[in-house]
C-alpha cells in the first residue's frame, strides 16, 4: 500500500462570459499550450508548455500547432503533470518540470491540443487564475480560486456566471476530449433552464 501524500490541489472553478479589463494589467498573460496522453474517467497526464512574453489573441481560429512551431523558442518553461479524479474541489496533482524541447515534441504527439491565456488576479483574500480559451474552446473563460486547503467561505466575483467544480467536462483534460466549441450552445440552455449554481458545502459564499 502506497503512503498518504499532500499532492492534492484545492479550488473552486467557474464559468464566466467575459473576462474583466480591470484584471489585465497590460503585461503579457501567461500563454499555455498543452496536450494530454491520457484523459479518460477524470484520470490525466498532461505534457505543458509556459510562455511569459507571448501575446496571442485566443479567437475560434488560432491554431495551437501553428503558435508553437512559430514561437517555440518563447515557451520558457515546460511540465508534466499526472492528475486524479475531481471529488469536491479536491484533486491528486503531482507535477516536474521538464527540457521543453522535449515538452514540445511531445506536446506535438499528443492528443488534441489545448491553448488558453492564463490571467492572474488577487481578488479580496485570495489568488485567481482566470482562463481564456482559444481554438475549439473558444469563447470559453474560465476562473479558478486555488488554495493549499479546501476552498471555504470563498468571495465569489461578479464575472463568475455559475459554478463547475465538479463538472468533469470543464476539466482540461475533459476539453480535450469534447472541446467547449462543440456543446457551448447547449450548455448556454442548460443554465438558461436551470439558472446559476454556487456549492452550498463549502461554507459561507460571498459574492463580491
Amino acid at each position: 500500500m502506497s503512503e498518504l501524500t499532500d499532492d492534492f490541489e484545492y479550488e473552486r472553478r467557474f464559468f464566466c462570459r467575459e473576462f474583466p479589463a480591470e484584471y489585465d494589467d497590460g503585461d503579457a498573460p501567461t500563454l499555455i499550450i498543452q496536450s494530454y496522453y491520457v484523459h479518460a474517467d477524470n484520470y490525466a497526464l498532461r505534457i505543458r508548455l509556459t510562455s511569459h512574453t507571448l501575446r496571442v489573441p485566443m479567437t475560434a481560429d488560432v491554431n495551437p500547432m501553428e503558435v508553437l512551431d512559430q514561437h517555440r523558442e518563447r515557451f520558457t518553461e515546460a511540465y508534466v503533470t499526472v492528475k486524479g479524479p475531481s471529488v469536491g474541489g479536491t484533486r491528486y496533482e503531482v507535477e516536474r518540470e521538464i527540457d521543453t524541447r522535449i515538452a514540445a515534441e511531445l506536446v506535438k504527439r499528443g492528443g488534441v491540443i489545448i491553448i488558453k491565456n492564463r490571467y492572474s488576479a488577487w481578488i479580496a483574500e485570495d489568488g485567481w487564475s482566470i482562463d481564456v480559451f482559444g481554438g475549439g474552446n473558444a469563447p470559453l473563460i474560465v476562473a479558478e480560486a486555488e488554495r493549499s486547503s479546501p476552498v471555504t467561505n470563498l468571495t465569489i466575483p461578479k464575472f463568475c456566471i455559475t459554478e463547475i467544480t465538479d463538472q468533469a467536462r470543464f476539466n482540461n483534460d475533459g476539453l480535450a476530449a469534447r472541446p467547449f466549441g462543440e456543446w457551448a450552445g447547449d450548455f448556454e440552455a442548460e443554465l438558461a433552464t436551470s439558472g446559476p449554481h454556487f456549492q452550498q458545502y463549502f461554507g459561507t459564499n460571498r459574492m463580491a
